[in-house]
C-alpha cells in the first residue's frame, strides 16, 4: 500500500528512486512493482530497463466493498481497512512528531479536531459527497505539476466518519431504535382509528 500511495504522489517513479523514498532495498522494491502490475494496480510508463523503468499507478483510488454478502469478501475488506487505518495513525504520528520543525505557516494551516454529530444515515453519506466535492477540485495538481501552485507540496488529507461504538454511542442508537418503534405504532394505531376502526370484521349486528 506505501509503494502504491507513493507512486500516486510522486509518480512515475523507478524501482531504485522509490526505493530510496521508502527505505527499502530496490529489489524489494522491483518484486512488489511487478506484483502490483500483476493485479493491475500499476504499469510501467515506458522508457529505462530493468529496475531503471519507470512505474506508475492506474488509478488515484483503491476501493473496495463497504458492505460484501460474501464471508471471504467481508474479511478480506476488513483486514484491508485495519492496513489502511494503521497507515493513517502513522502517517499521522510523523505528522506530529516533525511539526515542530516545519514552517509556521505550514503549523497553522494544519489541521486535527473531531466533532460529534446526530446525523442520519443518508445524512452522513451527503456530508460525505460534500467534502469528497471540496477535496476534488485539487486532485488534477496529482496528474499534472503545471497545476501545482508555488510553494504547494504533498498534503495527506484525512476524512473520517462514522458512527459512535463506545457504550454511550450505543446506548443513543438503541434508545433511538426504540422512540423509532413506538412513533411507528403510534401511527399504525392512528391509521387504523382514521379508518373507522373496521379492524374486527363479522361483529356486531351486521355480523349476527
Amino acid at each position: 500500500m506505501s509503494l502504491v500511495g507513493m507512486l500516486r504522489v510522486h509518480g512515475p517513479l523507478t524501482a531504485t528512486r522509490a526505493a530510496e523514498l521508502l527505505g527499502e532495498s530496490s529489489a524489494s522494491c522491483s518484486f512488489h512493482l511487478r506484483q502490483l502490475a500483476k493485479y493491475g494496480l500499476v504499469e510501467e510508463a515506458g522508457g529505462g530497463k530493468g529496475r531503471e523503468r519507470p512505474w506508475r499507478p492506474t488509478t488515484m483510488f483503491t476501493q473496495w466493498p463497504d458492505v460484501a454478502e460474501d464471508p471471504d469478501v467481508a474479511a478480506a475488506a476488513g483486514l484491508l481497512t485495519s492496513v489502511v487505518a494503521e497507515n493513517y495513525f502513522d502517517q499521522t504520528m510523523r505528522w506530529i512528531d516533525a511539526r515542530s520543525d516545519e514552517p509556521t505557516e505550514w503549523q497553522q494551516a494544519a489541521q486535527s479536531g473531531d466533532t460529534s454529530l446526530y446525523l442520519t444515515a443518508e445524512e452522513l453519506a451527503e456530508l460525505g459527497e460534500q467534502v469528497t466535492a471540496l477535496v476534488d477540485q485539487y486532485l488534477d495538481r496529482q496528474d499534472n505539476p503545471g497545476l501545482r501552485p508555488p510553494g504547494s507540496r504533498p498534503v495527506t488529507y484525512l476524512h473520517l466518519a462514522f458512527p459512535r461504538m463506545e457504550a454511550a454511542g450505543r446506548l443513543a442508537a438503541n434508545d433511538y431504535a426504540a422512540a423509532q418503534a413506538v412513533a411507528e405504532r403510534g401511527n399504525g394505531e392512528a391509521a387504523t382509528r382514521q379508518s373507522g376502526g373496521q379492524s374486527f370484521a363479522g361483529t356486531g349486528p351486521a355480523g349476527q
